[in-house]
Formats: structure tokens, sequence, C-alpha cells
């Protein structure tokens, strides 16, 4: 015989609904609120930490995103301009005279124009292939320089796509653990117990993919058009050394430059 059948009926039937009473005010204790910004105020002071982290990455690679997208299209117009007008010039001095002062190939025609005044004043004209090579070193170190100051910030890009997955999959581990530690103290494994702690921290995780997934496509798209700038400036440089070549002609016959 039990010790409930022992006891008077009403004194059983407390008994008896005694876990039923305390597994109910657990869960009324629980946060019901399972949207997005319901899991976050409800989450883990860590867990919300790497949220507002991947949120921020999230902010920062559109940011970069529209930043690069009207420093390309600004500067590309302006490369085009420039190549029109050193195609079209006849010498170097014509192509200078017509060039934009900030742009690319304006700061590639200025340091033509130095290098051959140098070479002028030294020894003249007639070394017409140091001249070349020096010309072409300077033109270079434009164009590398160029291509730097473009690519600047898609660096962060790569940096948020390799590690933001990495970030969530912490959140997920923090918050799957507070989720153990809740079920212990509960005492119950009911599944209501259990999915708010596991949504908080799966959240975590899809947060790191929505940083990571459009972090790695715009990367690989700027790479792209960056690269296609940088070839740009090639084809812009190779434009100017063609003007020094006719210049450097121009001189060994004795016309005037």
């Amino acid at each position: 015989m039990t010790v409930a059948r022992c006891l008077p009926l009403p004194m059983a039937a407390l008994l008896m609904a005694l876990p039923a009473r305390a597994q109910e005010g657990a869960l009324a204790s629980l946060p019901h609120d399972l949207s997005p910004l319901g899991m976050f105020r409800q989450a883990d002071p860590v867990v919300q930490g790497v949220m507002l982290g991947l949120a921020l990455a999230s902010v920062v690679t559109w940011t970069v995103l529209v930043v690069k997208l009207a420093e390309l299209a600004r500067a590309s117009a302006a490369l085009r301009r420039g190549a029109a007008r050193i195609e079209a010039a006849e010498s170097l001095r014509a192509a200078l005279a017509g060039a934009e002062a900030p742009a690319p190939d304006a700061r590639m025609l200025r340091a033509a124009a130095r290098e051959l005044n140098r070479s002028a004043e030294g020894t003249g004209f007639g070394a017409g292939e140091g001249v070349r090579a020096r010309v072409a070193s300077h033109l270079a170190q434009v164009q590398a320089r160029a291509g730097r100051e473009m690519a600047r910030g898609t660096g962060l890009l790569a940096t948020i796509g390799a590690t933001a997955p990495f970030v969530g999959l912490f959140g997920t581990v923090w918050g799957i653990m507070n989720s153990f530690i809740g079920i212990s103290r509960a005492q119950t494994t009911n599944l209501a117990v259990v999915a708010p702690g596991i949504a908080e921290a799966l959240l975590a995780t899809a947060l790191g993919l929505v940083a990571a997934i459009p972090a790695v496509v715009i990367y690989n798209g700027l790479a792209r058009a960056i690269g296609g700038y940088r070839l740009r400036l090639a084809e812009t440089g190779a434009a100017v050394e063609r003007l020094v070549s006719r210049d450097l002609d121009r001189a060994a016959a004795g016309l005037r430059v």
C-alpha cells in the first residue's frame, strides 16, 4: 500500500499534483517570445555580444560594398577619360595639359614628364633605352599605388568571411552549454525547457552565416572589378610609354618635342 493511499483523498491528490504544478511553474517562467529580437533579449550576455558583433560585421560588409562601388565607378570613369585623351594626344606635353590632377593617368603623365626632364638635364635625350626603362619603372609604381588604394578595405571582407562562421559557432556552443545547465537546474528534459536555449544558440550560427556569405560573395566580386581596374591602369601606362617613345624619337631626329 502506497503512502498516497494511506492519506486522505484531498491530501493524496495534492501530493500527486505537486510535480505537475512544479513543472507548470517552470514552464511558466520560460521565455515564450521566440522571434529573433525576443531571443536576442533573452540570450546570455556572451551570446548577445556574439550576435552584436556579427550584426556589426554585416553592416561593415554592406558599407564596404557601397563605398567601393562608388569609388570604382568614379575612378573607372576618370581613367577612361584620361586614357582617351592620352590616345588622342600627339605628345606627352599635350596629354599632360588636359589631365585631371588627382587621377592615376595624370600621375603617370607627371611621373613620365619629370623623368624626361631629369634625363634631358643630365644626358640629353640620347640614351633612349635608359629613359624608357626609368619611365616604365615610375609608371609601374604609380599603377601599383593606385591598385592598392582601390583595394583598401577589401581585406575586411576576407576577414569577415573567414571568421564569422566560427564566431557564430562559438555563440552556438556557449548557448547550448547554457541550455544544458538550464536542463540540469530544471530537472526536466521537456522540449519546452530545452527549445528556447537551443533556438538562441542556433540564431548565433544563423547570424554568422548571414555575415559570412555576403562578405565572401562581395569580396570575390570586388576582386574581379579591381582586377579589371588594374588592367585598365596597365593599358593607360602602356599608352603613356608610347607617348614617351614618340617624344624620344622626335628628339633624336632633331624635331621639336
